[in-house]
């Protein structure tokens, strides 16, 4: 295990599960912002919005399908769920079949998410315990390593600026883990988790992770971007009825507020893009 990694753990109760890792061997794999022009896009995920709380309700027996003493009604597998939603964008339907994701049944791509969720916390190897013996969460890093092992990405980039993650956006959805503070749980009407002005204020709940899907707009005044008018839009795995539809919305200005506890990385898929 490399022994320069920055480490950041939260609790993780089960609706959250975000670990933040950080390799700097990754800063190698940076996609600089080289002055393209950023437009709004959008990327749509093939499996319907996944949810990790509520598994008994989907069918979901963490006791008999994985062997669990008892039967837990949710995860900390925000991971495994955000990483699913963007494999579910990169891959074909027929791709998506042949790796083992059924992109028509919801509680089989949970139950997915779940595998992926386990696999990166054997990836994740600066932490002893791994899932099912432990609810202990896991990283971003340790979702794209998983994905790549399975050949199902050719590589992972990374975005540490603001001009970055918008670039990354330009070709595909990246995965972004965050600390979620507990006013980002109740959006407003259009889904801003960051609506309440206040929010910074309101408690640390834990680490997320999200599937980012949209560069939904973009706002540059002499080719300069303005973060505050600059909005974002992400997949969360709390179900279909929270928030708009299962996404939330948050401002870049958010972002850079909480940078130095952010991470994006991008899995991607550049020799045989469907």
């Amino acid at each position: 295990m490399p022994t320069d990694l920055t480490i950041h753990t939260y609790d993780t109760p089960p609706h959250l599960g975000r670990q933040m890792v950080l390799d700097p061997r990754s800063l190698a794999y940076r996609r600089p912002y080289d002055g393209q022009p950023l437009r709004a896009t959008e990327w749509e995920p093939r499996i319907p919005v996944l949810d990790q709380q509520n598994l008994i309700a989907q069918g979901i027996y963490t006791s008999r399908d994985y062997g669990l003493d008892d039967d837990v009604d949710a995860l900390s597998s925000c991971t495994g769920n955000a990483g699913t939603a963007l494999l579910s964008i990169l891959l074909s339907k027929e791709q998506a079949t042949g790796a083992g994701l059924d992109t028509d049944d919801a509680t089989a791509a949970e139950h997915y998410a779940i595998g992926l969720y386990a696999d990166a916390t054997e990836r994740d190897q600066w932490q002893d315990a791994n899932w099912p013996s432990q609810d202990v969460g896991s990283s971003g890093l340790g979702i794209a390593k998983v994905l790549r092992d399975r050949g199902l990405i050719d590589q992972y980039g990374h975005a540490t600026t603001a001009e970055e993650l918008c670039t990354l956006l330009q070709t595909g959805p990246a995965l972004m883990g965050l600390p979620w503070f507990s006013s980002f749980s109740e959006p407003d009407a259009s889904g801003f988790v960051d609506a309440d002005p206040a929010w910074a204020s309101s408690p640390l709940e834990g680490g997320h992770e999200v599937c980012v899907t949209a560069l939904e707009a973009v706002a540059v005044e002499d080719g300069v971007l303005q973060p505050d008018r600059t909005v974002l839009r992400f997949v969360n795995s709390w179900g279909a009825a929270w928030a708009d539809h299962g996404s939330g919305r948050l401002s870049l200005s958010t972002y850079l507020a909480l940078r130095a506890e952010v991470d994006v990385v991008q899995p991607r898929l550049d020799g045989a893009r469907p």
